[in-house]
């Protein structure tokens, strides 16, 4: 994306999306990755060349090219099987590249900011009874939607902030003190982005997403660089390493349980190794109110 533009508030371009999704596919691919002669200095583009990905995927170069173009009406779900093999994608990927080529009706409608997401009690009284772990809940378009006490304790009281600035991207790449918060600061921002892209495949009508984007595409040099890689992923596990204000570092492991049921909406949690440094710091976080924290910069 140019760094002078931004993204139109009403939805995001399906076609333009497509084409640069498989652009992008094709340039991170070098020729001897495919088992090509390289040709050495004499190649013109990064990665491979069109007539290349459309010889390994068994297509014509025109059929591919169109594709590339954006157009992927009436293409056949073996092709872009074939050419999801061809272009080394992952399961994510290849997933992605199916919601932008062949598009399904939305049963449902993205949130609107008329009709916010709403949270089960159930689902609310949970969090509140995980009482040693930071547990949330947040939406499709990465807005945190509900958390517990020791949530608040590690991350910073979220209550305290306006509706419309309880999003993860915003406070990610927004926030100065998120960046030092996680010192693994670009994996996360990076993870961030690879979720927003992967809901923007699904459903990129939506204004809202649009508009974040958009926002986003202005504010955060950062955000425009890794926007325009089109990497997509899907919210799973791993580690998170942070200094906290008041105890120091952590290494938290955490989990991304999805919520059938709830369009779109992921429950996180994050827990230390038993009998470790951090699981101390838990411990001593547990033991102070989130009041009690509310002066310390998070």
């Amino acid at each position: 994306m140019d760094e002078d533009r931004t993204p139109a508030t009403d939805g995001l371009d399906r076609r333009a999306e497509l084409s640069e999704f498989l652009r992008t596919r094709r340039a991170r691919l070098k020729p001897e990755d495919v088992g090509l002669a390289s040709q050495g200095r004499h190649r013109r583009v990064p990665g491979l060349r069109r007539e290349e990905l459309a010889q390994l995927a068994g297509v014509s170069v025109a059929y591919y090219t169109r594709l590339e173009q954006g157009n992927g009406r009436n293409v056949s779900a073996e092709v872009l099987d074939a050419i999801a093999g061809a272009l080394r994608l992952s399961d994510t990927e290849h997933a992605h590249l199916v919601h932008l080529a062949r598009p399904t009706r939305q049963r449902r409608r993205p949130p609107s900011p008329k009709r916010r997401e709403r949270v089960r009690p159930a689902l609310r009284h949970l969090l509140d009874a995980m009482e040693g772990v930071p547990a949330y809940v947040v939406g499709a378009r990465s807005d945190i939607l509900a958390w517990n006490r020791m949530a608040a304790a590690l991350f910073g009281d979220w209550g305290r902030l306006p509706v419309a600035e309880r999003n993860w991207a915003r406070l990610t790449f927004l926030e100065p003190d998120y960046r030092e918060l996680f010192l693994d600061w670009e994996s996360k921002a990076a993870d961030m982005v690879s979720y927003l892209r992967l809901y923007a495949g699904r459903n990129p009508e939506d204004p809202e997403l649009s508009a974040l984007v958009g926002e986003l595409s202005v504010k955060s040099r950062e955000f425009r660089g890794l926007w325009a890689t089109h990497d997509v992923k899907e919210k799973g596990h791993g580690v998170k390493r942070m200094r906290h204000p008041v105890v120091g570092e952590l290494s938290l492991a955490y989990e991304t349980l999805h919520l059938p049921d709830d369009d779109g909406q992921s429950v996180s949690v994050y827990h230390a190794e038993p009998g470790s440094s951090s699981a101390e710091a838990l411990r001593l976080l547990a033991s102070w109110g989130v009041g009690d924290l509310s002066g310390a910069k998070v």
